[in-house]
């Protein structure tokens, strides 16, 4: 604190041993006098005028300024040590008290905003008469002990009125405490205040009395105002009073990511209630898509599918929208924690994994496989849908065998005729996704259907299953395709899937069959993941085989027409309701004929012939004979063109180089036991053509010899392997 400047005299009297000077009084001398009578008004018209005069200057003297802060700081804390609250404040706030000085006379609201080191600037006059006492409410005890005592009965402490009395004065200094914090947070707008500590005391301390005194709308406004309040040390007060929408808006400002989830799971919970805040679980959604932080989606994800599993299974799937791919243990870790959680949302979960975001984990295929043939076999579990199916099945077998020119496959059928569903959907997925998927173990899916007792329903699941051993990289040689052409034959009666099954090398859905029920039944994500058309820029399909070998379809073809065949001959057969013994069914005649017309180029005559039954006439085979002729005879006559040809070329290249040779002079050669032919003889023609090329090697020329060219089905003499033309 800076000295005073001291009043001038113009009397000074001098003595023997001293010198003295008459001295006007100074506002602090009579100030203080003034305080120690008591008389508080006086002091206060004293300190009044004299800060008018120091106003209407147009310069302030520090001196001046600091004098009368000092008098106002003294009249403040005089009023305080009176309960005379609303002066004491009035006059502190005058006098520029520092707020903290205030402030530590509520130690309920101080908390830990101060520490032992703290300090603060105070004039040392004033702080010899602060109040001793340690509290607000210490004083206002002490007061009414000094006023009352010993006058109520029985005490002070327990007499009724003045119980009254300490909370009337409690509640005045609360005000007069918010009232001085609201001036120094306008005049820090204003002016600039110090900021620091004193800006944390001054908002955090206010925000404590709004949530108190329930004043809840001053509180909304503090916050959203620039401020400095110090989370940690508000935050028990605002959950003690139940004002959780201010201490998530703080959380959010603040960046307290942890505790504002915290808090709106609490609010969602039901363990907290505010009106203020009308969907905290869609607010939790909001923020963590928003973060984009992985770990932040994951654990708020797998809490909220014990919550809303829709909602969550949005929120987990929308992180997997990054190029960056996880590995497989953390994809099964995720899966499991949502499965833990939810057992429904862990089978969307792994739906997910598995068609979008593309995981060749053979263990995640292998359970979507398996989790779709346990919610296909609870489908059948319901005797509606049990009896649906069988019925769809039925019609199916008697519309192929009343409309023989039908080519819909008995899968289109029941896509296209089976009202919408979810039991529908989930058929259709299941077979969709054991066609589709390469990377399952069939053999375990296989004998799960099995044990199941549905084999008559499910047919086409099981000739999938039976066909997936044709995949060059499945493990598990499963393949059955006598069982699986059966089923689509004999139980089906679908020859359409049949010799698709054979043309696809085992597969029983096509993919355009595939894409084309995805588009219809809402299952896109499922045809596209398992049955992809290649595009540019598309995302990586899951493995499947690409290309079908000729003799896999040719061994296919000759498989089916055994199935075909098998059952042509019953000793006693049953057709329109009548015994036929030793003749086959017209319709099993007829089917055969049509695969033997349809696929003629893909069967030999020498392989059909042997299955043909002995007594069917030659019409049946009529159109199959007349074409498989027709090729073999076209496949002779190509060959000897083709021999004639080669032929030509050699002899070509035997005159051409006869000049040559009749340069280079005679040549004398010996055989060494190697011949052209490999028979073991050479003959002239084998001479002829080394002599050539030894010749013309040695003129460095590039000689070409043509062979004669084998046509396959066609000897040397043009005619068929099979002995002639039959």
């Amino acid at each position: 604190m800076k000295l005073s400047k001291f009043p001038r005299s113009s009397i000074v009297v001098l003595g023997p041993n001293s010198v003295e000077a008459l001295l006007p009084s100074t506002l602090l001398s009579q100030a203080e006098s003034l305080l120690d009578a008591h008389r508080i008004p006086d002091a206060v018209g004293l300190v009044d005028q004299q800060r008018k005069k120091i106003e209407a200057k147009l310069e302030v003297d520090d001196d001046e300024a600091d004098e009368l802060r000092y008098v106002y700081q003294r009249l403040g804390f005089q009023c305080l040590g009176e309960t005379l609250f609303e002066e004491a404040g009035n006059h502190l706030f005058a006098g520029d008290l520092d707020p903290r000085a205030l402030v530590s006379y509520y130690p309920e609201l101080c908390g830990s905003l101060f520490s032992a080191t703290d300090e603060l600037d105070i004039f040392s006059g004033v702080v010899d008469h602060m109040p001793h006492e340690p509290s607000v409410y210490d004083i206002i005890v002490a007061n009414i002990v000094r006023n009352y005592s010993p006058h109520m009965s029985p005490n002070t402490r327990e007499a009724p009125i003045t119980a009254e009395l300490r909370k009337v004065l409690g509640i005045a200094a609360r005000e007069m405490l918010e009232k001085y914090l609201r001036r120094w947070r306008r005049k820090r707008v204003v002016d600039g205040g110090p900021g620091g500590g004193i800006d944390e005391v001054v908002d955090t301390v206010l925000a404590k009395l709004f949530c108190e005194d329930e004043k809840t709308n001053d509180l909304y406004t503090l916050i959203r105002e620039p401020n400095h309040i110090k989370l940690p040390e508000l935050e028990p007060t605002l959950i003690r009073t139940g004002q959780y929408s201010a201490l998530c808006t703080l959380c959010k400002e603040r960046g307290e990511d942890t505790k504002l989830l915290n808090a709106w799971s609490k609010l969602v919970d039901g363990e907290w209630s505010d009106t203020d805040i009308k969907d905290p679980l869609s607010d939790i959604i909001t923020f963590v898509t928003e973060k984009r932080d992985k770990k932040l989606t994951q654990q708020w994800g797998i809490w909220l599918t014990k919550r809303d599993p829709v909602r969550a299974m949005k929120l987990l799937t929308s992180r997997d929208t990054s190029k960056r791919r996880d590995k497989p243990e953390d994809d099964l870790a995720m899966l499991q924690q949502v499965r833990e959680a939810d057992p429904a949302a862990g089978a969307q979960y792994l739906e997910h994994l598995v068609l979008q975001k593309r995981s060749q984990n053979p263990d995640l295929h292998a359970q979507l496989a398996l989790s779709c043939i346990d919610q296909l076999l609870a489908c059948l579990s319901e005797e509606g849908t049990s009896k649906l199916w069988r019925a769809k099945a039925s019609s199916y077998s008697s519309t192929r065998a009343d409309n023989r020119i039908t080519t819909s496959s008995f899968l289109s059928y029941f896509s296209n005729t089976t009202p919408d569903s979810e039991h529908k959907r989930v058929r259709l997925k299941t077979l969709l996704f054991l066609q589709g998927s390469a990377l399952y173990d069939p053999t375990t899916a296989l004998s799960r259907l099995k044990t199941s007792g549905q084999e008559k329903v499910l047919g086409l699941e099981l000739a999938v299953l039976y066909g997936k051993a044709h995949l060059k990289y499945c493990e598990h040689k499963l393949a059955d395709h006598p069982a699986a052409l059966s089923i689509l034959v004999h139980d089906l009666r679908d020859a359409t899937s049949a010799e698709a099954y054979c043309t696809l090398g085992g597969e029983v859905i096509p993919a355009r069959v595939a894409q084309t029920i995805g588009e219809k039944c809402g299952l896109e994500v499922w045809a596209a993941a398992l049955f992809p058309i290649p595009t540019k820029g598309a995302p990586m399909a899951i493995t499947r085989q690409k290309t079908v070998d000729e003799g896999v379809k040719k061994g296919l073809l000759k498989v089916l027409l055994e199935v075909y065949m098998k059952d042509e001959y019953a000793s006693i057969s049953i057709y329109q309701g009548r015994l036929y013994p030793d003749v086959c069914d017209p319709r099993e005649s007829e089917r055969t004929t049509q695969l033997l017309n349809a696929q003629a180029m893909n069967l030999d005559v020498a392989d059909v012939l042997p299955l043909v039954p002995p007594d069917w006439s030659l019409s049946v085979m009529s159109t199959f004979l007349t074409r498989s002729f027709r090729r073999t005879l076209h496949a002779q006559h190509e060959g000897q063109i083709v021999k004639a040809i080669s032929s030509g070329q050699n002899l070509q290249v035997a005159d051409d180089a006869w000049m040559d040779l009749r340069e280079q002079g005679a040549m004398i050669e010996e055989g060494d036991g190697d011949d052209a032919d490999g028979d073991g003889n050479f003959d002239e023609k084998d001479a002829m053509l080394e002599k050539v090329g030894l010749h013309l090697s040695e003129l460095g020329e590039d000689v070409r010899v043509a062979d004669v060219v084998h046509v396959p089905g066609v000897s040397e003499d043009g005619l068929s392997d099979h002995g002639g033309l039959m």
